[in-house]
């Protein structure tokens, strides 16, 4: 009997064309996926400095000035406990408050910093933000709410 053989599985070619529409994919993702976990972490930064913001811009309102904001715990600043994401955050005497991130944060952050520089405006409070961290997306996110 004559009988015709059934193909069963995959060419080595078709393989071979998953195997590159894979790669590609994953040459597209892993930056992507970088960048939203250096994101979500200077989300979390920016909501652990907040409070420090908060009682600045208080003690300016309550003092006329920034000679007692400093974050030692006095004049209403808190002193701040490191995270798993920020080492330090710190507000100065002239109303500056930077925030270094924490080595074991996980990305290219690691040692970066944040600043915020308030500039008192009569009854409002505004921040001019820096940053020295260089991923584009990244320094976005930090620096979107800064005033001119």
């Amino acid at each position: 009997m004559n009988m015709k053989r059934i193909q069963q599985g995959f060419t080595l070619i078709e393989l071979m064309i998953v195997v590159a529409i894979i790669g590609i994919l994953a040459a597209v993702a892993i930056p992507q996926y970088k960048d939203y976990t250096s994101k979500s972490k200077v989300a979390s930064a920016i909501a652990s400095i907040d409070g420090i913001k908060k009682a600045v811009a208080l003690c300016y309102q309550e003092n006329a000035g920034f000679d007692t904001c400093a974050s030692s715990g006095t004049g209403g600043v808190p002193a701040f406990t490191a995270t798993n994401v920020l080492k330090t955050a710190a507000a100065d005497d002239k109303g500056v408050i930077t925030a270094t991130f924490a080595d074991a944060s996980g990305t290219d952050l690691a040692g970066k910093f944040i600043k915020y520089e308030a500039k008192p405006d009569g009854v409002r409070m505004s921040w001019i933000v820096s940053t020295d961290v260089t991923a584009d997306a990244v320094k976005a996110a930090i620096t979107k709410n800064s005033t001119p």
